[in-house]
This record gives structure tokens, C-alpha cells and sequence, in this order.
């Protein structure tokens, strides 16, 4: 009997071993529609640097805490408020070309925002520390195309500056114009460069973003793909083993998100992003092993017109769950 107990707990190991191996794995492709995840490289690439700024943290608030000094030096809390005025392009070695306001401080952006459409996710204590640029009274300088600038309505009411659709901010932790402590911290937030682009990144880790998460007011923080269109998942697939079940003329309807480049995601775990082949021969992305749709009903960014039907279409929450479940 020992034996025995010892023989199925060995299998047990080996289940979740390879359980586990399926939100990890980069690429889970074969050439039938019931695919079991191969071990093969599980290498995926870093979608932003986890370094923090000098005289930065990042803490367990989802990287927006501020650290030593908070800027009572040159230009002091009240340089870091009021609108953005002409906006300027400097240059360094380190990051290259990125925008300041008038006075010279250094503008952010933060990768858990969306741009399509423009939504900003840093409220509260985010908000005291990434203080919001006011919309009003800023204009574009000789590197910057005026008609990126724009707004967006913040939660509580105000209108936020926005370039190329990201909602721009100051750092709480620069003590001075020109100080840039901001850059990287959390992994998420980054100087502004002239495009709207992260300052200091390559072309391979830009924000030509494949997947993103939106705070969708009705169901939460969904996964929605580089258009800003809501990301579907199916109950009739199955995640393990992964498997699809939207074939015929089910792709008329539910569109087959691409394979997408690990680097080029933000919000959600690059980790759990993998791909799977279909019968076809295209390959699929997935996350957290479920195979992610677009629906054909759903016109514009932010709709989610997919939600729910025939009780078992879903969005899909940052975590990889059913939204609204």
C-alpha cells in the first residue's frame, strides 16, 4: 500500500510540474487542435526595466512610492504644479530625447495607462506622488507634433494633459528642474519622450504595445489588445490541456488574437503570455494558458459587447480570469 500511495504522489508532482509549465512556456504549438505544452526554452522578454531611479523606490503600491528627498529643493512642491506651458526637448546620454515643461521639470509616463483610448490608472497615493499635468495652457515646441497634444477626464473630473494619447505627470521625488528620478521606477514609469514613447528605451521594448490592461468602469482592470479592443476567452477552450473550441464558423464571429512579442506588453504578467498553434497553422496568443479573441460586435476602444454571451464568452482580467465572475 505504500508503494502505491508513493507511485500516485509521484504523479501528482508530475501534473502540476507540468501545469505549471503551461503559463510559463513561450510557445505552445502543434499541429492539432488538442495541444499538451511542450517544455522547450522558456525564455520571455522584459517588458521594462525594473531599475528604479536614484533617490526612488519601488514599493508594494504597484511602484509609485517616492523615497528620500520629495522635492523641498529649487522650485519646491510648487514647481511640480500648474500646467505644463511651452513644453521643451532635452537631450542626455542616458535617455536620450525627453520633454519638460517650461520650468524645466522632467514629464512622465506610466505604463499601466492606456492610450487607446487615453485612460489614466494613477489615483489617490499614486496621484500625490505622480502629480497629474493640468490640460490647459500647453503647447508643443520644435520636436513635438501639436496635434499629439490632448486631454483626458481624470476620475475625479479634472483634464490631464496627454501626448500621443499617454497622460502626462511630474515626479513627487524630483527636487529640482532636470532631475530625472523618476525614470524606471516600478518597472513602470518612464521620462516622456517627444513621441509619447518611454525615454531611455530600444525600439524592441517601445510602447508599440500588442496587450495592455484598461480599468474598464464597469468590469474592472480587462485585457484589451494594441487597438484598445476588450480581449475575449472562451469556456469551450480548454486551458489544460490547451485546446481549442472556436473552429468554422465560430472565427466569423471571434477573431483569434495574433501571437504577440512578450516585450511589447504592459500591465499583465509577460510571463503567462504564450502562443499556440492552431489547426490552421496560425499561432494564437494566450495568457495564463486560455486563448485570447476579439469580437466581431464590439465597434470601438472600450466596448465590451462580447461580455457574457451565450454565458460563455468573457473578458479577460489582468490575472487571466472570467471579468465579472
Amino acid at each position: 500500500m505504500e508503494k502505491r500511495h508513493i507511485a500516485f504522489a509521484g504523479v501528482s508532482v508530475a501534473m502540476v510540474l507540468l501545469t505549471a509549465a503551461c503559463g510559463s512556456s513561450k510557445d505552445n504549438s502543434a499541429g492539432s487542435a488538442n495541444v499538451q505544452p511542450a517544455g522547450g526554452s522558456q525564455t520571455v522578454g522584459a517588458g521594462a526595466s525594473a531599475s528604479a531611479g536614484a533617490g526612488a523606490v519601488a514599493g508594494a503600491t504597484g511602484g509609485y512610492e517616492a523615497g528620500g528627498d520629495t522635492g523641498a529643493g529649487a522650485g519646491g512642491e510648487a514647481g511640480r504644479t500648474g500646467p505644463a506651458k511651452q513644453l521643451a526637448v532635452k537631450e542626455d546620454a542616458k535617455l536620450g530625447k525627453f520633454v519638460t515643461d517650461s520650468k524645466g521639470w522632467t514629464l512622465y509616463r506610466f505604463d499601466e495607462d492606456t492610450p487607446k483610448p487615453a485612460k489614466s490608472n494613477c489615483n489617490d497615493d499614486c496621484a500625490t506622488k505622480w502629480p497629474a499635468v493640468p490640460a490647459d495652457d500647453a503647447a508643443a515646441t520644435t520636436g513635438i507634433e501639436s496635434s499629439e497634444l490632448g486631454s483626458v477626464t481624470r476620475s475625479d473630473g479634472t483634464k490631464q494633459l496627454t501626448l500621443a494619447g499617454w497622460p502626462v505627470y511630474r515626479f513627487a521625488g524630483d527636487a529640482k528642474p532636470g532631475d530625472t528620478k523618476g525614470q524606471g521606477v516600478g518597472g513602470t514609469w518612464n521620462a516622456l519622450a517627444p513621441d509619447g514613447k518611454p525615454a531611455g528605451k530600444t525600439a524592441a521594448a517601445d510602447d508599440s504595445l500588442q496587450l495592455m490592461v484598461n480599468n474598464n468602469a464597469e468590469l474592472g482592470k480587462i485585457i484589451v489588445d494594441g487597438k484598445g479592443m476588450t480581449v475575449y476567452r472562451f469556456d469551450k477552450d480548454s486551458a489544460w490541456p490547451m485546446k481549442t473550441g472556436c473552429l468554422g464558423a465560430c472565427l466569423d464571429t471571434w477573431k483569434p488574437v495574433k501571437a504577440v512579442d512578450t516585450t511589447k506588453v504592459a500591465g499583465l504578467d509577460a510571463a503567462k503570455v504564450t502562443s499556440f498553434k492552431r489547426p490552421d497553422g496560425t499561432k494564437q496568443a494566450a495568457f495564463d494558458c486560455w486563448l485570447l479573441y476579439t469580437f466581431t460586435g464590439d465597434k470601438k476602444p472600450g466596448d465590451i459587447n462580447g461580455q457574457g454571451v451565450k454565458g460563455t464568452w468573457f473578458a479577460v482580467t489582468d490575472k487571466g480570469k472570467k471579468a465579472g465572475q
